[in-house]
């Protein structure tokens, strides 16, 4: 368990059985989320090995949304600071030279050229909840996978050069891809929103995302799931999955849920 702003080295995996007394400890079930909306903030970094051998479909399914849940959260609530800092420098006239700086690390982190001011306001915007939760529960079958358990691999991202582990059947001569791994569940995370924020592949999934955002004040993951065709080989086929695993588990339940905050600049959010 981890604090907001540090990444840890040196990380222990608790078992399913202490996840889940700690959960038990504390009063956190997804029924009480689904009611209240507060998630507490229970901060994991590795998921149980023993979660692939936990039988009861539902027991797995609610075990793996309850560890992953703050992580997405806490994830997103980093971004909406950053975005309520973003139109706070815009809204005035002069800008300080922190500011200018601050700007300037955006625009790198959304690898955004030209100093771009449209292109950071679409870029730097949030994953609904329900969306990444169905996107993880489908890429690593509610955290079973070797990717998940060994390399912290949520999302099934792809790499050619970085660190990774090498998908089991596929022949060398065929494919040189890697599942990028991770040292902990929280950078899985956050590197899967840098991919849908930036990668060209999901301009259009962002594009939608900014009309909603203007349009409505709030994002619609059952439609934004519709641009995500290109996230897998099976296309369209790959969209409509992820749509009936938001639909069947109501993930939607979750979008509007906050995670309660550890500091004064959480709170901000809040």
């Amino acid at each position: 368990i981890f604090s907001l702003d540090e990444v840890p080295t040196d990380t222990v995996r608790l078992s399913a059985e202490t996840i889940n007394q700690l959960f038990k400890d504390t009063n956190y079930t997804l029924d009480t989320v689904r009611k209240t909306k507060i998630v507490k903030p229970i901060r994991l970094s590795l998921l149980p090995s023993e979660i692939k051998k936990i039988e009861n479909t539902k027991k797995k399914k609610n075990l793996f949304i309850q560890i992953i849940l703050p992580l997405i959260l806490e994830e997103n609530n980093r971004i909406k600071l950053d975005r309520k800092k973003l139109f706070t420098i815009l809204n005035k006239n002069m800008n300080s030279d922190s500011e200018k700086k601050w700007l300037k690390s955006k625009f790198q982190q959304y690898g955004v050229i030209n100093n771009d001011l449209s292109t950071l306001k679409v870029r730097m915007d949030i994953v609904p909840v329900s969306l990444a939760i169905a996107h993880e529960a489908k890429e690593t079958g509610c955290g079973t996978s070797r990717f998940a358990i060994e390399g912290n691999a949520l999302f099934g991202q792809w790499t050619w050069s970085g660190e990774g582990i090498k998908p089991a059947g596929v022949d060398p001569k065929d494919s040189n891809h890697k599942v990028m791994k991770f040292k902990v569940l929280k950078a899985s995370v956050r590197a899967y929103q840098r991919n849908l924020n930036t990668h060209k592949s999901y301009r259009e999934f962002r594009k939608v995302r900014a009309i909603q955002r203007d349009v409505y004040g709030k994002l619609n993951s059952l439609e934004l799931v519709n641009y995500l065709n290109k996230y897998a080989a099976t296309g369209n086929e790959y969209t409509k999955i992820l749509k009936k695993i938001i639909q069947q588990n109501k993930l939607n339940d979750f979008d509007d849920a906050k995670i309660l905050p550890n500091s004064k600049r959480e709170k901000s959010i809040i």
